[in-house]
């Protein structure tokens, strides 16, 4: 009885979170212009596109007999390209994403979730399909496909740093992670390297604190993870902040080679920024627009 009634209140706790979470995704969606944005494009797919005229070179299978019966031209029923339209997101859950220096500012966790879950809300009125990377959630059109990865990403996970997930990769799709990349490099090393060699091009966005790019802290600090797997008690931090640094300029630097090698494009975002200003980045990004 105990265990259903704490199954029950998980659940309506997360549940809870949800509203919120669309509504200020869909309102954060709607103060960027969609725009011309979009590959649609004939090619191989199921779903109809459009009618065209019939062109010199157009085999008589290709004629859609029913539309041209219409009148005295000769159509081609085009489908669309399903395979460029798919858009593939991982938002890392990690216990580290739920860190916020100040009590004024968004978890990591909390502005990533906002900025993956408003790209997907942009992509879908687009006319593009959108899903996780891996196979829980393939990539799909319309407003349920929205609520599916609100409910995924209202999940915590346990671990400081969650992995990068990279199976299933859609070839020569577009993919999106965002995540504050302080865990294990080689993981996101294996997730680009696999998707670049199924032709997968795609975005890193790096969320990071303040707090964590500044080091503000003196004096005798207890840092411990936000999973409680490593602590580490200091009587003089100070003189822990240049070589921390150091290691955060070499991280930041890690990635940046790394996108260069793969051909994917590497953001930054602090959650004490606009969320607006990194999801316009984010969109421009993935159709390969200057940023």
């Amino acid at each position: 009885m105990n265990a259903a009634l704490t199954l029950r209140e998980r659940s309506e706790a997360e549940a809870s979170r949800l509203p919120p979470l669309l509504a200020r995704a869909e309102h954060l969606a709607g103060t960027v212009l969609l725009g011309d944005h979009g590959r649609r494009r004939s090619g191989l797919g199921d779903d109809f596109w459009q009618y065209r005229p019939a062109q010199i070179g157009d085999s008589r299978r290709m004629i859609d007999h029913r539309r041209s019966a219409r009148g005295d031209q000769q159509f081609v029923r085009e489908r669309e390209w399903q395979i460029a339209q798919s858009v593939m997101l991982w938002v890392d859950q990690g216990a580290s994403m739920r860190f916020a220096s100040n009590k004024s500012l968004a978890t990591k966790a909390d502005r990533a979730r906002l900025l993956g879950l408003a790209t997907a809300i942009l992509l879908v009125r687009g006319g593009e399909r959108v899903g996780l990377t891996g196979t829980t959630l393939p990539p799909r059109r319309g407003n349920a496909q929205i609520i599916r990865l609100a409910e995924a990403w209202s999940e915590d996970a346990d671990p400081d740093y969650s992995p990068p997930e990279h199976r299933a990769m859609i070839p020569h799709a577009r993919a999106v992670f965002i995540s504050d990349f302080l865990g294990s490099l080689d993981e996101v090393e294996l997730a680009l390297t696999k998707a670049a060699d199924r032709g997968v091009r795609g975005v890193l966005l790096q969320v990071l604190d303040p707090g964590e790019e500044t080091f503000p802290y003196r004096g005798r600090t207890i840092f411990e993870s936000v999973g409680g797997s490593v602590r580490h008690e200091t009587l003089k931090a100070g003189d822990l902040r240049g070589r921390y640094l150091d290691r955060l300029a070499e991280r930041k630097d890690a990635l940046t080679q790394l996108c260069r090698a793969t051909g994917w494009q590497l953001g930054l975002h602090h959650t004490g920024d606009s969320a607006q200003a990194a999801l316009l980045w984010l969109y421009r990004a993935l159709d390969g627009g200057t940023v």
